[in-house]
């Protein structure tokens, strides 16, 4: 129903004042059924998963099942995306005129880039960064810079770079499932975590990228505090300190690591010292970046003023603030929907429910705060099923509390199927 009124409405507002910038609202896409090299494979892997995924996940040793996801999630995404053919489904994808790839030749001299990088965010300043650049700390930039130095040039590889990095992600929340709640559920939420129709946009997207970093930081944190570990510390830290400056709406990922902290609550009391690789950690990407003559807070407010200079500015708060949660439908699916019933049951139960899902509810639960915080702010109005894609990975474990897995995950194939055959996504 949410997501029939707010295409309804959408189109309505489109139609009479195209304010909304969406050519089909509440999504950044357009229509346009089609079929491409990708559709056999897609079909094929959604069966596969379908058919033997609730299986495979609970028999499987635990240091086969996270590489055989991984493995499973790159090809869903990989086939989704050339259901648009490799040109437009992966490799022009970074190098559109809003892309990051448009500026490599700019970084040149990094520290000079670093430098001057808060001088070109405004649309009225001299030689503005294109939407993406402008829209993101450098350190989204300069990973396709790097990628470009050490040879892999060209959208093909920045391409393949998000998806096989962002296929990481769902690896990640399971082995934080694993540490903060239990093995079972980690098993059960598995084949979610594959067939999750956000696919269509992690193929290709740097958010991908984005959601597979911050689900790492999450997850080292997870195995931190369970295992006492300062090395695990020391590494998370550094990565929610990259993660930082690969998108400023990641620092609502603090919430969720506040979230793994609480849950490991016992960990830290029993060994505090973890506080202090982790802030170490956290503190080295700032601090390089800093150093080099980029500041983040200055940055961050100069976006603020780019963002009101362009479409943020027209778009209306009133309709995008509930399409965005169509919006997150659309990327999760239905079995998710149904699965944060099933997670507030949990929750409001929790004195009699088994501890491992009650901790697991409250861990979906407050990413889906974050997810909220994040729409309220009014800094996501529109294309979040991109931009919220670090959020919503965590919201898709809700389907382990779910029984019949093979006829939801049915609903969530069918679903990415259809979006990504029906409709040409884009940004």
């Amino acid at each position: 129903m949410l997501v029939t009124v707010a295409v309804v409405i959408g189109r309505h507002i489109e139609d009479t004042r195209g304010t909304l910038f969406v050519d089909w609202p509440p999504l950044l896409a357009s229509w346009g059924p089609h079929m491409g090299p990708g559709t056999p494979a897609a079909v094929l892997v959604a069966v596969a998963v379908v058919a033997y995924g609730p299986a495979l996940a609970a028999r499987l040793p635990w240091w086969a099942l996270l590489p055989v996801t991984w493995g499973a999630s790159t090809v869903w995404i990989l086939s989704l995306a050339l259901i648009d053919g490799w040109d437009r489904g992966i490799a022009r994808r970074l190098t559109t005129r809003y892309e990051y790839l448009q500026v490599i030749d700019r970084f040149h001299d990094i520290p000079a880039a670093l430098r001057d990088f808060t001088g070109h965010i405004l649309l009225d300043s001299p030689d503005n960064w294109p939407a993406h650049i402008a829209g993101h700390p450098p350190a989204a930039t300069l990973t396709f810079v790097l990628l470009d130095r050490i040879g892999l040039r060209g959208g093909g590889w920045a391409g393949m770079w998000c998806i096989t990095a962002g296929a990481t992600a769902c690896v990640a929340v399971l082995v934080t499932i694993r540490a903060l709640s239990d093995e079972a559920l980690a098993r059960r939420a598995a084949p979610f975590l594959v067939l999750a129709p956000a696919a269509v946009w992690m193929g290709t997207s740097a958010d991908a990228y984005f959601a597979a970093v911050a689900a790492w930081a999450v997850a080292l944190l997870a195995l931190a505090v369970t295992r006492r570990s300062p090395g695990w510390a020391g590494a998370s830290g550094l990565l929610f300190g990259l993660t930082c400056y690969l998108s400023y709406g990641l620092t609502l990922v603090a919430l969720i690591a506040a979230a793994v902290l609480l849950l490991g609550r016992h960990g830290v009391r029993e060994r505090p010292a973890l506080l202090v690789p982790l802030l170490a950690g956290l503190a080295v990407v700032p601090a390089v970046f800093t150093l080099a003559g980029f500041s983040w807070w200055e940055a961050y407010h100069l976006l603020v003023t780019r963002y009101t200079q362009g479409a943020g500015g027209i778009r209306p708060y009133g309709y995008w603030v509930w399409a965005n949660l169509a919006c997150t439908v659309l990327i999760t699916g239905l079995a998710t929907a149904a699965g944060l019933r099933r997670t507030g049951a949990v929750l409001a139960r929790r004195r009699t429910a088994p501890r491992a899902g009650v901790r697991l509810a409250f861990l979906v639960s407050v990413a889906l705060l974050a997810l909220l915080v994040a729409d309220l702010s009014g800094m996501s109005k529109a294309e979040t099923e991109r931009i919220w894609l670090p959020f919503a990975l965590w919201l898709l474990p809700a389907c382990a509390f779910l029984t019949r897995p093979r006829s939801w995950l049915t609903a969530q194939a069918v679903l990415a199927l259809l979006l990504n055959h029906l409709l040409l996504t884009g940004w």
